[in-house]
């Protein structure tokens, strides 16, 4: 499994460079922006961002939510993955305690899981903006494949911050 706390502690290891696109979202009232490699062809989505790798071993997308709108986007998160052929087995959850991630205080979720091609890894992560809003991250990972991204998934990571 490839958890969302490796990635984040990869974070703080990294270097930020401009390397792809960085996106502010949503565009009609930027909450947050990130920065996503040409190579994953980022581009926004209804609630937020999204984008593959190359070689489609992984999927991320970032979703803005508030106090109301929190278990919405949270399932819709988990319909998405379902609608693509992901399955989770619940019995391998493992919940991170919440630590912090440029300045924001994040809180994961992860399992393994299948799709059509396999293993895959699965996460969720929720980073706190304020007492109003949150980030919910979704990760859907090939095993045996995800792992040549963990510095894009890094650099990713560490490029989220919040509007001014």
């Amino acid at each position: 499994m490839k958890p969302f706390l490796s990635l984040a502690i990869l974070t703080l290891c990294i270097p930020v460079a401009a390397h792809g696109a960085t996106l502010n979202f949503p565009s009609d009232g930027p909450i947050a922006s990130i920065t996503i490699p040409d190579s994953w062809q980022p581009e926004e989505t209804e609630t937020g961002v999204q984008g593959t790798s190359s070689d489609s071993a992984v999927y991320l997308a970032v979703d803005v939510a508030d106090s109301n709108s929190i278990e919405k986007v949270t399932s819709d998160a988990v319909d998405f993955l379902s609608q693509n052929g992901v399955t989770i087995d619940p019995k391998t959850q493992k919940e991170t305690p919440v630590e912090e991630v440029n300045g924001l205080q994040m809180t994961t979720l992860d399992w393994d899981g299948k799709d059509s091609d396999g293993p895959v890894s699965v996460g969720l992560a929720f980073l706190a903006t304020s007492d109003e809003r949150a980030l919910v991250v979704t990760y859907w990972g090939t095993k045996g494949k995800e792992d040549k991204h963990d510095a894009d998934l890094g650099k990713i990571l560490a490029s989220i911050k919040m509007a001014n």
